[in-house]
């Protein structure tokens, strides 16, 4: 029997974030099974229902079973005796986990015929020893290893920590009273330290630093959340050095740990790229899009599910793009297609009434195939786009969105809002909620006393809405006190109060209307790739007396945005997407192909981890900074939220008699 964890990553090549768990998940565990001395050729897998995720999230079906998996079970349901066959176990280091396997192969026969076991974080030395107790079961164990994959791979530089509670757990009312406050950190934190584990990086630990105390501020649970954190990742991947083979001795790579104080805007305002307004109005299942096409047979049309996902290559190419960007391109493709595919040309004059030869019908069905392949992505996603468009069009979804940039960007203020909420009496509560939240965090002032009170009447906001814009305040959102130096909100904002601006403008001119916001992670990420953060702000959990470089306290991570940043959605589509000039309407596979070509020099990787729920436009900002500066940058978080999520879970922040089960999730 071993003990160790899995062997370093497979291949040579330079492999992004997925590929890299993906392959272990394949490679280091389902193949390492195929021991010369194992007579079984085809294997069971048993997992438990976080691993089942875990696995889905980064390998397919066919994957699997390529690796010699006939069959896949769930650990806690009642399994079939295959005593002829080995059993793949890849489960969580629990009590309850480990009793099942010890039950399912221990007595006179056991379930399977042999097991190999792979934990997905380190395991407790109690269960080692609870395991090697059981001597009927130790000559059946094939290999007893710590995988270290413990976290779900959402994207190619994106995953999360599957903690769909965070915002609650950590930053609700009395949160720091529960067990789940400690709870919460300890696993948030043996996750992403796998992530580590799993590409053998020891990173420098960076986080956002709680508040300065002074006379008029007190530093609460809250605020030390990020700190606490950077502590528990710090300690778990420390201990890597000495348990994991291989592992670096020394920091290969960055790491900086925030929480949703740092931007409470970008998880509610609209965000224009093909992509998130796909999540946020189209009422989809996590990826799942289900569309409804005409019956061959006349009857009613059918229903078909598709995964909006990186095997769909016009998804990878559009994705990131501003809705009227694809738009137009999803256009332009279908143009192309027709004028370059010969298929596609006769099937469109055989409507138009024009003769067509036999050898033509011929031509044309040899090329059926392929075409319709072809036809049927372009059809999808053109049907996508709009019904986006229809309802931009229907909710004057333009108008909203051009209001919440401007109060971000402090070219609107309280006469605005109110002359809005005054005279479009038919937009939704929900858009006049986000509108009011979003003048919540850049004008906090604004809601003291019954200021805020008076706002949300004219809104008309019911008492439950009122409830997300008053919960912003344990985000950092509302100031409860002024201090001697503004509010302490200052944080969020800098000294740039004059026209409560949240953002400063690029120098670079936007090609698409409503296009100006970005994520703040876009300029601390720069920034830390440039050694700019400010230590007392972001110090470092690798130094042993982190020392403040000369910054002062009002030296905002914020005040330095005059840099020349490239456009957050700018027509150009980034490097790894295929050149916008020489598409030819269908063959975006192209994407697939040299999706990854750009890592073969890349520097040292970034990580950013945000608590409290990753939003869409900050993944679509790793994806551009890893093209800008050179260096994969992975974003990671405790969940990926759309706006009705976020929204939800800031209500239940206070909302105690609510439950999970209101999240739309």
């Amino acid at each position: 029997m071993s003990f160790s964890d899995s062997d370093s990553s497979h291949g040579g090549d330079y492999k992004n974030f997925r590929q890299v768990s993906r392959e272990r998940l394949l490679y280091e565990m389902l193949q390492s099974t195929k021991a010369k001395d194992s007579k079984a050729t085809w294997k069971v897998l048993i997992m438990d229902k976080f691993t089942v995720k875990i696995m889905s999230y980064s390998c397919k079906m066919a994957d699997i079973t390529d690796e010699g998996v006939s069959l896949v079970e769930d650990l806690y349901k009642r399994r079939q005796p295959l005593p002829s066959m080995d059993a793949i176990y890849f489960i969580e280091p629990s009590k309850e986990n480990v009793v099942m396997f010890l039950s399912d192969m221990s007595g006179r026969i056991p379930l399977y015929r042999k097991a190999y076991v792979f934990f997905s974080s380190p395991i407790p030395k109690e269960l080692v020893s609870y395991i090697k107790n059981d001597t009927s079961v130790i000559p059946r164990i094939g290999a007893l290893s710590e995988m270290n994959l413990e976290y779900f791979a959402i994207d190619s530089q994106g995953f999360v920590t599957d903690h769909e509670m965070a915002l609650g757990d950590l930053f609700g009312e009395n949160a720091e009273k529960s067990r789940k406050y400690n709870d919460c950190i300890y696993t948030m934190a043996t996750r992403i330290s796998t992530a580590f584990a799993s590409l053998r990086e020891f990173p420098f630990v960076r986080y956002r630093a709680a508040k300065s105390l002074d006379a008029s501020t007190v530093t609460t649970l809250h605020d030390l959340v990020p700190t606490k954190l950077a502590a528990a990742v710090w300690n778990c991947i420390s201990k890597y050095k000495s348990t994991i083979p291989d592992f670096p001795q020394k920091e290969t790579c960055e790491l900086l740990i925030v929480d949703r104080s740092i931007d409470q805007i970008a998880p509610i305002i609209h965000e224009w790229t093909y992509d998130a307004m796909c999540h946020d109005l189209l009422n989809m299942d996590g990826n799942k899009y289900v569309y409804e096409i005409p019956s061959k047979t006349g009857s009613a049309p059918e229903k078909k599910e598709v995964l909006l996902e990186d095997h769909d290559p016009v998804w990878l190419e559009l994705r990131h793009a501003h809705i009227a960007d694809a738009s137009e391109r999803l256009h332009d493709k279908m143009t192309n297609f027709v004028s370059k595919n010969k298929a596609a040309q006769l099937h469109q004059s055989s409507r138009d009434g024009s003769e067509i030869s036999t050898r033509d019908l011929q031509k044309m069905v040899q090329a059926l195939p392929q075409y319709s392949d072809q036809i049927e992505k372009l059809s999808l996603h053109v049907e996508i786009a709009g019904k986006i468009n229809k309802l931009i069009r229907d909710t004057a979804l333009r108008d909203i969105g051009q209001l919440e940039q401007d109060l971000v960007f402090g070219d609107a203020g309280a006469k605005e809002v109110i002359n809005f909420l005054r005279t479009k009496q038919d937009v939704s509560p929900e858009n006049k909620l986000r509108l009011l939240m979003i003048y919540a965090a850049v004008c906090p002032e604004k809601f003291e006393g019954d200021k805020g009170v008076k706002l949300m009447q004219l809104a008309k906001l019911s008492p439950d809405d009122m409830n997300a814009v008053n919960n912003m305040r344990y985000l950092g959102g509302l100031a409860t006190k002024k201090t001697s130096g503004g509010s302490n909100f200052s944080l969020k904002f800098d000294a740039r109060k004059k026209n409560n601006a949240a953002r400063k403008d690029r120098d670079e001119e936007e090609t698409w209307a409503l296009s100006r916001f970005y994520p703040m992670i876009e300029e601390l990420i720069k920034k830390l790739s440039k050694g700019e953060l400010p230590q007392n702000e972001y110090p470092c959990m690798n130094d042993p007396s982190p020392t403040v470089h000369g910054t002062s306290q009002t030296a905002s991570v914020r005040t330095t945005q005059s840099q020349p940043a490239n456009s957050v959605r700018s027509r150009r589509t980034a490097t790894w997407a295929r050149p916008h000039s020489s598409d030819d309407g269908y063959s975006s596979d192209s994407v697939l192909r040299h999706a990854s070509s750009d890592f073969k020099k890349m520097g040292q990787r970034i990580f950013i981890f945000i608590i409290g729920g990753a939003t869409r436009s900050e993944l679509r900002v790793v994806h551009k900074l890893t093209s800008k500066l050179k260096r994969e940058i992975v974003l990671g978080s405790s969940s990926l939220d759309d706006p009705p999520q976020f929204i939800t879970k800031l209500k239940l922040l206070t909302a105690q008699e609510l439950s999970v089960d209101n999240l739309r999730i």
